[in-house]
């Protein structure tokens, strides 16, 4: 007994040490926003956006392996590798920065809101009256934030936040079960079609924009270096790879699940407020649904507030090629700016799930350049070598450019519509400043993938004559 013990717990170290990278991804993205969007879809349309779930889980597969492999090939991350070797690279690289910067506090404003707002609900179902004062909320989580943040002591809170979010997390699949009469509805729901309604495109957006996320895969080159994880590790970066979209895939579904049969099927309101996805929780909790939601998304939350507010500070360095120094005054202050920005939410009183789906979609925006940047930087003998991308990685890079079009584009518009119509208190103005910001989100990648493949064409032809 004493001698097959040492054994097995070598084959679960091997296991754990398969699956570092991707997990620690995927557990910066399984939070706030997916829990969110996921939800919000689910109360609203059911499963029949499942299939959307589905296919951006498996080209999040795709674009993990995408980036781990070129960086476990040629030792480069994604912003480097833009700025060096590919057509207006630096340009992308810029664009990518930027798009990714707002996109991300965007999300962040949405997850202080949703936060602060469900404490307050919280506090009153406890105690009564009107419950925490949610500006307070969120200038004491900020406050809470940005000391951990300076001192740099935050690993062992993080560990304390995670086992709040996996409380949650077991919740949703407890009551998927509970909900979930048939697994036909999850078939069904990989039948592809867009509900009838307005504003659809914004959930598919959404659906895409925060499970096949950009940011995922620019800080997968980043994390895969960091490991120091080389070419014999391309079976393990594979492994990692498949069980992190898989997971992505269970517990997101989960979510929609949830919603779909706790609020969709009963014919209830969809979730409009913070509060509304406590309904999820409430056929396997009960009256406990909103302790267990509110203390399982206050964990999802603040643990994914840390890397969005270190975005800015983060790319940076990546694009310049300097270390990335927590304790250094620009991680410190960009950091703090990024958590400040948390306020506007609750100081304005926008709509916090409104906000976070509309981050999640923009996200999709950029989906498009990343797939086809990493496209052309997988096809370059020069930098790849024998371990040039094959037909199979190909085609399903080529799958992931068409899916990554197909909701985005759409999305744009939709979005641009609602942004519109949010913002009618700033007559013409504000309405010619959205319109004028959806072009540039939309036109920029499309100008520079269509320059990228005659370059590449040119250079092409060069080469062979």
């Amino acid at each position: 007994m004493n001698e097959r013990a040492p054994g097995l717990l070598k084959k679960i170290g091997l296991l754990l040490s398969a699956v570092g990278p991707g997990l620690f991804l995927i557990g910066y993205n399984i939070g706030t926003g997916s829990v969110t969007t996921m939800a919000e879809t689910g109360s609203k349309y059911g499963m029949s956006l499942f299939w959307v779930l589905f296919l951006s889980c498996l080209f999040t597969f795709v674009m993990l392996v995408a980036y781990g492999r070129f960086t476990l090939v040629s030792g480069e991350t994604a912003m480097t590798a833009y700025k060096n070797h590919l057509p207006l690279g630096r340009f992308l690289a810029i664009y990518t920065m930027i798009a990714l910067i707002i996109g991300e506090l965007a999300a962040l404003a949405g997850i202080m809101g949703i936060v602060a707002s469900l404490v307050n609900e919280w506090t009153r179902f406890l105690f009564g009256g009107d419950g925490a004062n949610v500006i307070l909320v969120a200038t004491v989580v900020i406050a809470g934030c940005y000391y951990l943040l300076w001192v740099g002591k935050y690993t062992l809170f993080e560990k304390f936040l995670t086992v709040l979010v996996t409380l949650m997390g077991a919740s949703f699949m407890v009551s998927m079960f509970i909900v979930v009469d048939t697994p036909s509805e999850f078939i069904t729901g990989l039948v592809p079609g867009i509900p009838e309604g307005k504003g659809a495109f914004i959930n598919v957006a959404a659906i895409a924009g925060t499970t096949c996320s950009a940011m995922v895969f620019i800080m997968r080159s980043i994390v895969v270096a960091e490991k120091g994880w080389k070419m014999e590790n391309l079976g393990q970066e594979k492994v990692d790879a498949l069980v992190s979209a898989g997971m992505m895939l269970l517990l997101s579904a989960a979510v929609m699940a949830c919603a779909a049969g706790a609020i969709f099927h009963k014919g209830l309101e969809p979730v409009t407020r913070a509060v509304d996805m406590v309904r999820t929780l409430e056929p396997m909790a009960g009256k406990y649904a909103i302790s267990i939601f509110v203390v399982g998304i206050i964990g999802a939350g603040v643990s994914t507030l840390f890397p969005i507010a270190l975005v800015a500070p983060w790319l940076i360095c990546d694009y310049r090629g300097t270390p990335r120094n927590i304790r250094s005054p620009l991680f410190r202050w960009l950091g703090g700016l990024g958590l400040l920005l948390g306020l506007t939410v609750p100081i304005f009183k926008f709509r916090p799930v409104w906000v976070m789906i509309a981050s999640q979609a923009f996200q999709a925006t950029i989906l498009p350049a990343i797939t086809a940047a990493v496209f052309f930087l997988l096809n370059d003998r020069r930098l790849m070598g024998e371990h040039k991308a094959g037909w199979l990685l190909n085609t399903g890079l080529a799958a992931t450019f068409a899916f990554a079009v197909f909701t985005s584009l759409p999305g744009v518009i939709d979005l641009a519509g609602a942004l519109m119509e949010q913002a009618t208190g700033f007559g013409v103005l504000g309405r010619v400043v959205i319109i004028a910001v959806g072009a540039v989100a939309g036109a920029i990648p499309c100008i520079w993938i269509i320059t990228a493949i005659i370059k590449t064409i040119g250079r092409a032809g060069l080469s062979r004559s």
